[in-house]
């Protein structure tokens, strides 16, 4: 498994807009490859997203994540400050080591119904999961429209990663980069552009 996270690195609201785009087509170019991408965890923020951890798994699951690793550009005219004049906004797209995989006997699984906004379906179905990890009482809870074996599956991921976190504290360097990537990006030697509101790729 491959870990993306995107980030607005403290960026204004506008470089957050620019995460939620950018996400969208990331995952429409994940389905053409085939790979499954899966959002772990994400912040969002008044108009768009904060930051957002994915997890990659396929064949081309590599091919996709060196693509997009680095600083993506945004050109655009600001759509939430019209007189701004800034018209480029920056995100970041760090990659992370795969987290050591973990036995599903080492956590204990709970289905209940959803709660929430999702219809009839979210409240009539036990499709919602939380899931507990023994040995240090992480418990992490996973719901959505789909089924609840897609949602043990993100629920398991999620235990993993927060494991990885909570065993490496602030000493692993796992744990300081995800840190320092939300306040370092690299502007001026972007992987990818985009411009205008459409979000159009130019490179």
């Amino acid at each position: 498994m491959i870990l993306l996270q995107f980030s607005s690195a403290q960026g204004p609201e506008e470089c957050c807009i620019a995460v939620e785009k950018a996400l969208i087509c990331f995952f429409q170019e994940a389905k053409k490859l085939s790979v499954i991408a899966d959002t772990l965890e994400f912040f969002p923020s008044r108009y768009g997203l904060k930051s957002a951890l994915i997890s990659l798994e396929g064949e081309n699951a590599e091919i996709l994540s060196q693509k997009w690793t680095g600083t993506i550009q945004w050109q655009c005219q600001s759509q939430i400050r019209p007189r701004h004049k800034r018209k480029n906004w920056f995100l970041s797209v760090t990659r992370f080591s795969p987290i050591k995989p973990i036995e599903e006997s080492e956590i204990e699984f709970e289905f209940t119904k959803a709660q929430g906004v999702g219809g009839q379906h979210v409240n009539k179905t036990s499709s919602a999961v939380r899931a507990k990890h023994v040995a240090t009482g992480i418990t992490v809870k996973v719901q959505s429209e789909r089924s609840q074996h897609a949602n043990k599956k993100l629920a398991k991921q999620l235990i993993q990663w927060k494991l990885n976190e909570h065993q490496s504290q602030q000493l692993n360097e796992l744990d300081k980069q995800r840190h320092h990537s939300h306040y370092q990006i690299e502007r001026g030697n972007a992987v990818m552009t985009f411009s205008g509101n459409e979000f159009k790729r130019l490179k």
